[in-house]
């Protein structure tokens, strides 16, 4: 079946291509195991991979719509069902990319902030043993870190998941904000909050976003300041002086590598070697966490 194109505001976008969308979401349905999706498997199923109602449960819509979707014959699904779709049958990057093509849509970046960090980038972070590294999202949350980092930076696991965000704790306890030297203070006020609201504009119909502003402006005066200016700035690398309660300043480089299919920054601190920072780092993984109570960056 040809594809044709069509030309509108928001550049060129493919049609819908029914029969292709049919086939890659009857083969993606197969492949996924109900343990995948945390479902039971049961002793009756036929064939493997999910139920047509368990997709469109676990996409958030009704089951009489998928299943005309897997006969060739729904309506022209819109950004927000391809990506429920994409999230319940598990789709990398680039079938999700695919997904949007067949469906008539230009792929770009998540509705939502990405809660889940790539195997890959988990397996490096438990792999980089002298080395402080940390994964958080357009929104600041930390979902992932390694056990350098929390041993400069505290324990994330101690810390319910709501309070593992770095400009929240950064704006709301004042230990948090200790660990930062008084120049590296006033930088990261700026930049974070001009930060997340570049990721406000990314997100607008994020309820997530619109909470953690909510909260930020009524537990801090000055976030609340800052918001009100609507600077914007992306993050970028530099450098950093931090606290630490058992061996102190810590002159560190905090290099920041970005992941535009998540829209996620993995972190690495890192000291020049041979410098007393060096040797801090080189203390704190013997230490680790014991005996310390948690902070934060």
């Amino acid at each position: 079946m040809a594809r044709r194109r069509r030309s509108g505001t928001l550049g060129d976008v493919s049609e819908l291509d029914r029969a292709e969308l049919a086939g890659f979401l009857r083969r993606s349905r197969a492949r996924v195991r109900p343990a995948d999706v945390g479902l039971e498997g049961g002793p009756r199923r036929r064939t493997p991979g999910l139920r047509r109602q368990e997709v469109a449960q676990l996409a958030g819509m009704s089951v009489d719509y998928y299943i005309r979707l897997e006969q060739g014959r729904g309506p022209r699904p819109s950004r927000q069902i391809l990506a429920a779709i994409a999230r319940a049958l598990r789709l990398s990057d680039d079938e999700r990319d695919h997904l949007y093509h067949l469906g008539g849509e230009v792929p770009g970046p998540p509705p939502a902030p990405v809660r889940d960090v790539r195997p890959g980038v988990l397996h490096l972070l438990d792999r980089l043993d002298d080395t402080p590294a940390l994964v958080f999202d357009a929104t600041y949350e930390v979902p992932a870190w390694n056990a350098m980092a929390a041993a400069l930076l505290g324990d994330f696991s101690r810390l319910p998941p709501g309070e593992r965000n770095l400009i929240w704790r950064f704006f709301t306890d004042p230990e948090a904000r200790a660990r930062h030297d008084e120049d590296g203070a006033w930088r990261f006020t700026r930049e974070s909050v001009a930060d997340l609201r570049a990721a406000a504009a990314r997100y607008p119909h994020d309820a997530g976003i619109r909470r953690l502003v909510g909260r930020l402006r009524a537990a801090s005066p000055e976030f609340g300041e800052l918001w009100a200016r609507h600077d914007v700035q992306v993050r970028r690398s530099a450098s950093k002086r931090l606290h630490h309660p058992l061996v102190g300043w810590l002159d560190l480089d905090y290099e920041a590598l970005h992941d535009p299919h998540r829209d996620q920054w993995t972190i690495f601190y890192t000291a020049a070697p041979g410098t007393p920072s060096h040797e801090a780092l080189h203390l704190l993984r013997v230490v680790g966490t014991q005996d310390l109570s948690v902070r934060e960056a």
